[in-house]
C-alpha cells in the first residue's frame, strides 16, 4: 500500500486496458563503451523469476495503521483474498486483492514490471475510485528479500515509502508497509500483510458491482485474438519521413472479473521486433479512461493519455527528443470484425496534427 493506497481504502475497482500506442518505440538509447583500462563488470543477477513465489491464490490477513505520522497506535484488521498470475511471458505479473473488515470492502490491483536492462522492478497499484496509478516503487530481491523506494506525497507532505516482501516460503509469506518524513532515517511501519497459499493457479473471485456505469464495457468489441498490420513513420518529426510496415498480432483478455481488459502486442518488420503491454484504467470520478503502455525495452509504464471513449480520442503531453508535443491517439471504423486507431503529434499546441502511427487489426479469434 502506498501514500495514495492508503488514503483510497474504500471499495477500489481499477481498470486494465488496451492501447497499441508506440511512442517509445521512436528513442534509441545507444549502448554503453566501457573506458579503456576499466575492470569488466560483474554481471547483475537475472531477476525476472523473483516474484515466481506469488503466482496462485492466497487468503490474506491485513493490518493497516489508521493514521500514520500522527503517532496513532490504532490499527485496522482485514482478512480477504489474493490472486497471481504471470504475464507478458514472465516479464509482469498482475495482482488482484479483495478484503473485509471494520473499515469496510477493500478492492486493488497490481501491476508488477520487470525491467531487464536495470534488473529492478517497478510495482504500480490502482485503486477503483480514482482509476490510475500511483507513483510507481521501484527495486529489487536481495538474499530472499525485496526492497522497494518511491517519493510521494501524504497529507501534503513529501515522505519516503519503503515496501518489503519477507519471511518467503512456498506456501506462504510477508508483505510491509512503511513512511519515512525525515529522509530514511526512521521509518514507521503502516501496513502489514501475512498469506497463506490456497492453489497454485491464481483464479479472481471479484464481480463488477451493478451500480458501474456502461463505460466498462466500451472496449469488450476488443477481446479476442487479431491479426495486426502496422505503418510507423520512421522520423515523425520531419517532413521527409518514411512510412515503415509492421505485422503481428494482439491479444486481448478479459482480467478481474471482465471489469478490465490486458493487451499484449506482438510486431515484426524492417525496424525489428516490437512487444507491448497495454493497459487502461477506467475512473469512475472523472468518467474518463486513462491509455498506458509498456514496451520491454524499460518496461516502465508511459505516461497516461486520457479522455472519454466514446469520443474515441486520448490525449497526453509527452517529449519526444528534445521537444514536448501534445500526443493523440484516436480509435475510429470499429467494428467486431476490424478496426482502425492511429497516433498523431502535435507541436502547436493541438492546431495541428501530424499522424506517425496506424493500426489495423482484423479479428482471428474472440475470447
Amino acid at each position: 500500500m502506498h501514500a495514495g493506497r492508503l488514503k483510497r481504502m474504500s471499495l477500489a475497482i481499477a481498470w486494465l486496458g488496451f492501447l497499441c500506442s508506440p511512442l517509445r518505440a521512436f528513442s534509441e538509447t545507444a549502448p554503453g563503451t566501457p573506458s579503456v583500462g576499466s575492470r569488466p563488470a560483474v554481471a547483475p543477477r537475472d531477476g525476472q523469476h523473483d516474484f515466481d513465489f506469488k503466482v496462485g491464490t492466497w487468503t490474506t490477513h491485513i493490518r493497516r495503521l489508521q493514521k500514520p505520522l500522527t503517532g496513532s497506535t490504532t490499527w485496522i484488521e482485514l482478512n480477504g483474498t489474493v490472486a497471481t498470475r504471470k504475464v507478458w511471458d514472465g516479464r509482469a505479473a498482475l495482482e488482484e486483492i479483495e478484503a473485509d473488515g471494520t473499515a469496510g470492502h477493500f478492492e486493488s490491483l497490481t501491476l508488477f514490471l520487470y525491467n531487464a536492462t536495470a534488473h529492478q522492478w517497478s510495482l504500480n497499484f490502482a485503486s477503483s475510485n480514482e482509476g490510475t496509478f500511483s507513483q510507481p516503487s521501484i527495486g529489487s530481491f536481495h538474499d530472499g528479500r525485496g526492497e522497494f523506494f518511491d517519493q510521494e506525497t501524504y497529507k501534503g507532505r513529501a515522505i519516503l515509502v519503503r515496501i518489503l516482501w519477507l519471511d518467503i516460503s512456498a506456501n506462504s509469506h510477508r508483505f510491509e508497509q512503511a513512511f519515512s518524513d525525515d529522509g530514511g532515517k526512521t521509518w514507521e511501519m503502516n501496513f502489514i500483510a501475512t498469506l497463506t497459499r490456497t492453489s497454485d493457479s491464481a483464479s479472481s473471485h471479484t464481480t463488477p458491482p451493478a451500480e458501474m456505469s456502461r463505460e466498462n464495457h466500451d472496449f469488450d468489441w476488443q477481446l479476442g485474438r487479431w491479426k495486426l498490420n502496422t505503418s510507423r513513420l520512421d522520423h515523425p518529426l520531419k517532413e521527409d519521413g518514411k512510412w515503415i510496415p509492421l505485422t503481428g498480432t494482439v491479444n486481448v483478455e478479459k482480467v478481474w472479473g471482465g471489469r478490465a481488459n490486458l493487451a499484449e502486442i506482438q510486431l515484426d518488420g524492417a525496424s525489428g521486433h516490437l512487444e507491448f503491454l497495454s493497459l487502461r484504467l477506467y475512473n469512475p470520478r472523472a468518467h474518463q479512461w486513462s491509455l498506458n503502455f509498456a514496451t520491454t525495452g524499460d518496461a516502465t509504464l508511459s505516461t497516461p493519455m486520457v479522455g472519454e471513449n466514446g469520443h474515441g480520442d486520448f490525449y497526453d503531453r509527452e517529449a519526444v527528443g528534445d521537444r514536448s508535443l501534445f500526443v493523440r491517439f484516436a480509435f475510429d471504423s470499429l467494428s467486431h470484425e476490424n478496426t482502425r486507431d492511429e497516433q498523431a503529434f502535435s507541436s502547436d499546441g493541438g492546431k495541428t496534427w501530424k499522424v506517425n502511427w496506424i493500426n489495423e487489426q482484423t479479428r482471428v479469434t474472440s475470447q
